[in-house]
């Protein structure tokens, strides 16, 4: 910013401001000696040049760190609207049909050399936004399944998942065993999470991953369906880091079991799964392997 600053003494009238009489006067104005006085005009140009040059040269000093560049999507989330009033909340990306895909989704392509890191939405969101610096550090982008619940308790998580370029879905409201339930107890699970996703980011998210179990019932299929979901996202590769082995197990369980069009099921909340995604994402791309969304697994 240039500060433009007043001198102490009352302004001189400009010399272009009035004619040879000015009518605030009433008498004849006295012309300058050219050789004292310099010319207005002249010197304002060169303190404009002067600006423009310290600008210039300070938004190059600090242009990297004081502007970042954007991610890749950009969301304000409805629960903070005053953050940027004038702004409109964007939508979030909505379930989209693959027709190549079955309802029930266990992995990609296995032509592709694309695997897919989904995660489980809940736990401590400070391990959930390490996890995300983590992934976004290694060049990956990853899905996250979230629950109503947690979302209840974080609802900025929502924002900062789609801000850094990541999928986000549903993992229903209050990760019970859904497909132990009846039609209409399932349907309030995933319609409770759903409504939770729209409120937040426009949406209702990418995917719907059935709660305590790797698959959905035909009953669940069918109401996620109806719900707005075409498909079930289920994985092919389980890291099993709710067990908390460490680290090290969990990298070896994740690269003993992936491979081309993998989907891989982990955890938000759990140190350990914090702790191996670098050596994981290593793995992976000493393998040729690209961690990217589920979306664009599929696509």
């Amino acid at each position: 910013m240039v500060r433009v600053i007043t001198p102490a003494h009352p302004p001189q009238q400009s010399p272009d401001a009035c004619p040879d009489t000015c009518p605030d006067v009433g008498v004849p104005r006295a012309e300058p000696d050219p050789r004292r006085v310099p010319d207005r005009r002249a010197a304002l140009r060169s303190g404009v040049a002067l600006a423009a040059g310290t600008l210039a040269a300070g938004c190059s000093a600090t242009g990297a760190a004081a502007h970042p560049v954007a991610a890749s999507r950009t969301f304000v989330s409805s629960s903070n609207p005053s953050a940027n009033p004038a702004v409109k909340p964007a939508a979030a990306p909505a379930p989209r049909r693959f027709p190549q895909q079955p309802a029930q989704i266990t992995h990609g392509p296995r032509d592709r050399p694309r695997v897919a890191l989904t995660f489980h939405g809940q736990g401590d969101p400070a391990v959930a936004r390490a996890l995300l610096g983590e992934a976004e550090k290694g060049g990956a982008r990853v899905t996250v399944l979230a629950v109503g619940s947690w979302l209840d308790e974080h609802p900025d998580i929502a924002r900062r998942i789609l801000d850094g370029g990541h999928d986000l879905g549903n993992h229903t409201l209050r990760h019970l065993d859904i497909n132990a339930m009846s039609e209409a107890d399932a349907e309030a699970e995933i319609r409770g999470c759903a409504d939770r996703l729209r409120r937040l980011t426009g949406s209702i998210g990418t995917w719907f991953r059935p709660s305590r179990s790797p698959s959905a019932s035909s009953l669940v299929a069918g109401v996620a369906r109806r719900v707005g979901y075409p498909h079930v996202l289920s994985y092919d590769v389980d890291s099993l880091d709710y067990t908390s082995p460490g680290a090290p197990a969990v990298t070896r369980q994740v690269i003993g079991g992936v491979r081309d069009g993998s989907v891989v099921s982990m955890h938000f909340g759990y140190a350990d799964t914090v702790a191996a995604l670098p050596a994981v994402l290593e793995e992976l791309g000493r393998r040729g392997l690209r961690a990217v969304t589920t979306t664009e697994l599929l696509s």
